[in-house]
């Protein structure tokens, strides 16, 4: 006898069709890649793309518990290459915002923060690009900040990355250096994100089950990425990162501005 499938996954299917499904898997194979080669960048990919198909109370914590195994695949290389004095109050921040980014999630509508992040992240590229850097050293006090800022995004939307990723390639340094610390940093997005998505019931069966069929290729793709960066990606690194921001920002301020315009 033939087993039923989810119903789930018959209303995915009649909904997106296999296109869709192969757009779910592309999207996944190039933010695995992506989230190796700079460190972040794979749930900017793929939130989106599970946000049309699944919807946001199913695609964030899927993102989410997509993130934890290549959190703990790259984790080495933040430890051993990371500046602590940077990461560790962003990853705090992170921790204490997220919450009220997941109460945000299920209570207010989003946008108009979505709007604003986009914006900032937008300005500190454009500085970034032309060479600019903080005159001082950042404190602990602006690291805790970007991370503050980062959970409440995180928490709300899902792609919590780019305050504290602009931070950190604020800082002078090599590229392995900056990767590391931008490693470093969204290695609390994923952990920061699962108790308050478990207080609020949002890690379902249907979550689990779409997580464990997905991070087998995340996982293989991410390998790849931080295997190019070893051979011959650290030159492009920084390049490679602000383009990837830019582009993140650029996406999130149109879906943002669009879903405001239509509520």
């Amino acid at each position: 006898m033939h087993r039923r499938m989810p119903d789930w996954v018959v209303a995915f299917l009649a909904e997106a069709g296999w296109g869709g499904v192969a757009l779910v898997v592309g999207a996944v194979l190039v933010g695995g890649f992506v989230r190796g080669f700079i460190g972040f960048g794979a749930a900017m990919i793929t939130v989106p793309i599970f946000t049309l198909a699944l919807g946001p109370l199913v695609a964030l914590p899927a993102a989410a518990l997509i993130g934890l195994p290549t959190t703990v695949q790259l984790l080495p290389t933040a430890v051993r290459f990371a500046e602590r004095p940077l990461v560790v109050p962003m990853a705090l921040g992170c921790f204490v915002a997220a919450p009220v980014g997941t109460w945000v999630l299920v209570s207010v509508p989003a946008e108009y923060m979505k709007i604003a992040i986009a914006l900032i992240v937008l300005l500190m590229v454009a500085l970034m690009s032309r060479g600019w850097q903080p005159k001082r050293p950042l404190g602990i006090p602006a690291c805790f900040t970007a991370g503050i800022v980062s959970g409440l995004v995180q928490g709300t939307a899902g792609v919590g990355g780019p305050p504290v990723v602009a931070t950190a390639l604020s800082r002078p340094g090599s590229p392995e250096r900056q990767r590391a610390n931008v490693i470093g940093a969204m290695s609390a997005m994923p952990l920061c994100s699962i108790p308050p998505l478990l207080w609020y019931g949002l890690i379902t069966k249907e979550v689990l089950v779409i997580a464990l069929t997905i991070i087998p290729l995340q996982v293989a793709t991410t390998w790849l990425g931080a295997k190019f960066f070893s051979d011959r990606g650290r030159d492009h690194f920084r390049k490679a990162a602000l383009i990837a921001l830019a582009i993140i920002g650029v996406a999130t301020l149109g879906f943002a501005v669009r879903d405001a315009l239509a509520g």
